[in-house]
């Protein structure tokens, strides 16, 4: 939409956000990209073996080996630093000596919702994990972390990156799939790239792209992103990754063990969010934040893979309710969660209490008639997470539990994500 023909009511919003940007990432870490690294892409790959107990990391090949990806940097060369406090896990890149910390992001894995089901309590599992980062031109410590059980982060494994000495290997194959560009607005470094992976497409080329357009309208169908359909690229490419369904015993939940051979076929494709798109007419999917997404072709993927999206790009908690997950109680009533659309009311002030208009009672009673697409007044409503009790969401409805539109909370963390790596 050109901003010459934008509603009143949206140019104010516009406006709003233009703020809310400015005040953000004025307090974000500003690193010099030329100073420190390169134009290109090195991912390190290894297992997280363990349980809900104990887990640790093991470097796929026995030593810290880097993988180099044959692909350029794709993520923002300004913003270096995730200044989100999210995901149960991080990575960062320090000076050895000064310990400056001069690139980091947060993330989750299927490891830990592995953990919350009851088999990961104590039963010792490993799991395929990848971190992608800038190619330092200086020595560095790269350094795994994990978050306590008062959702501290501590530093959990430390490798070195010495690009004088360091041996990377280029997983390189002799046929490259074909890469489409199904939306490109413009250079990877200033817009946020997501690629969608489509499996089983092998004889299929055709429906393949006609899928990938149909993923693209919707995506753009749904706001923010149509908002910003100039500042995001859309990229496609044909690949099977092993995406299956009953992960964890729920029989629409597919999902990938194989995240090396995902990140392998992604290997010549600048990214900063992955959708694996199943050529499958069984409803499903599931996300990881800053992992992966994944949805069905299901007749309703219009509204599977924009929530999911809301995990993976997002960092945004499930808004529903459902105790017969096995891994549903995930959420301590004492500790406010990371997710920045639930709250617990321990921590209110660091969520949406700012948002809510003068003398919003706490909790909120739900409005009993709304419109399926109506999030209804912002508010504090018990019922999230999972959770009946306790756990608190923004609104009656939101596209993070009944598909309707994404609530002014979660827009405006996707906001500032989208900023992220267009700033």
């Amino acid at each position: 939409m050109k901003h010459s023909r934008m509603p009143i009511a949206c140019c104010k919003k516009a406006m709003g956000l233009c703020v809310l940007f400015i005040a953000f990432f004025a307090n974000a870490q500003q690193i010099d990209f030329d100073q420190y690294f390169e134009n290109r892409t090195v991912g390190f790959e290894y297992w997280r073996v363990g349980c809900k107990q104990w887990d640790t990391i093991q470097p796929r090949y026995g030593s810290d080996d880097f993988w180099m990806k044959n692909s350029e940097w794709a993520g923002s060369k300004t913003n270096l630093v995730d200044p989100f406090n999210n995901g149960t896990f991080c990575v960062e890149l320090r000076e050895p000596k000064t310990g400056k910390v001069i690139y980091s992001k947060g993330f989750n894995t299927l490891f830990q919702e592995y953990c919350d089901t009851p088999e990961g309590d104590s039963v010792v599992a490993r799991y395929e994990e990848v971190v992608l980062f800038p190619k330092p031109k200086v020595k560095v410590e790269v350094v795994l972390r994990r978050r306590d059980a008062d959702l501290k982060l501590q530093d959990q494994k430390r490798f070195v990156y010495d690009p004088s000495n360091h041996y990377e290997y280029s997983q390189v194959s002799s046929v490259l799939p074909e890469v489409h560009k199904v939306h490109y607005v413009g250079d990877a470094h200033h817009k946020m790239d997501v690629v969608i992976i489509g499996q089983g497409y092998e004889a299929d080329n055709e429906k393949l792209q006609q899928d990938l357009a149909m993923f693209k309208d919707n995506l753009f169908a749904v706001e923010p992103f149509r908002s910003h359909q100039a500042d995001i690229n859309v990229w496609g490419i044909a690949g099977n990754v092993g995406a299956e369904y009953n992960t964890f015993g729920a029989d629409r939940y597919c999902m990938t063990h194989h995240v090396w051979d995902l990140y392998h076929a992604l290997d010549h494709v600048a990214f900063d969010h992955i959708i694996i798109m199943v050529n499958s007419d069984k409803y499903g999917g599931g996300a990881i934040y800053n992992f992966y997404a994944v949805s069905s072709v299901h007749g309703m993927c219009g509204k599977i893979m924009p929530h999911e999206l809301g995990h993976s790009i997002g960092g945004l908690a499930d808004e529903y309710v459902d105790e017969n997950l096995s891994y549903g109680d995930i959420h301590r009533r004492d500790i406010e969660p990371l997710e920045p659309n639930i709250t617990t009311l321990v921590d209110f002030d660091s969520k949406w209490k700012s948002m809510l208009p003068e003398g919003t009672p706490i909790p909120t009673e739900p409005m009993k008639k709304l419109r399926p697409k109506e999030c209804g007044p912002l508010g504090v409503y018990e019922g999230a997470g999972y959770q009946k009790k306790g756990i608190y969401r923004p609104v009656t409805n939101c596209m993070m539990n009944y598909y309707a539109d994404f609530c002014p909370v979660c827009s405006r963390r996707l906001e500032e994500v989208i900023g992220l790596y267009c700033r």
